[in-house]
């Protein structure tokens, strides 16, 4: 009987929250130190609210004359999408296909519904086959160009 890869064998674990008043500079201070381009965004109860890239951070921020330690984390959050963390591989892409995002929360439904780790692209290519990645990447990055996603 072959074992089904679940969302918790593929992501990486460990993954840190900023909190929801975090500055956005502290938010990108962290991203350096981490050497990460995204990181969830928590709130009070510690649940996950939301992700911030960063993009977001440039875009949304700097690129508007806007002082990123003004400007609290949870301003920029964007609807979130994630995967229970015993969802199947299979799962796991049909939600990043149908969203067309490249990283994506696990949460551990069973677990309290506790942010347990990220798949990210990097993850995808380490733990799927060569057919799955180039399924993934031809329907996520088609249309990426015209249509509007809710995260990056």
């Amino acid at each position: 009987m072959v074992e089904t890869l679940r969302a918790r064998d593929i992501m990486s674990g460990g993954v840190q929250c900023v909190g929801a008043h975090q500055s956005l500079f502290d938010v990108a201070k962290m991203m350096r130190d981490l050497n990460v381009g995204c990181l969830p965004i928590c709130g009070d109860n510690n649940k996950l609210t939301g992700l911030i890239t960063d993009r977001d951070i440039v875009v949304k921020c700097c690129a508007e004359g806007i002082d990123p330690a003004t400007v609290q984390a949870g301003s920029l959050k964007a609807k979130v999408h994630w995967i229970d963390a015993e969802a199947d591989a299979g799962d796991v892409l049909t939600t990043m296909e149908e969203h067309q995002i490249k990283r994506l929360p696990v949460i551990d439904v069973q677990g309290g519904h506790r942010l347990v780790g990220m798949i990210t692209e990097a993850n995808l290519a380490k733990n799927l086959s060569d057919e799955q990645i180039a399924e993934f990447a031809s329907r996520v990055y088609a249309s990426a160009g015209t249509s509007s996603r809710s995260t990056d």
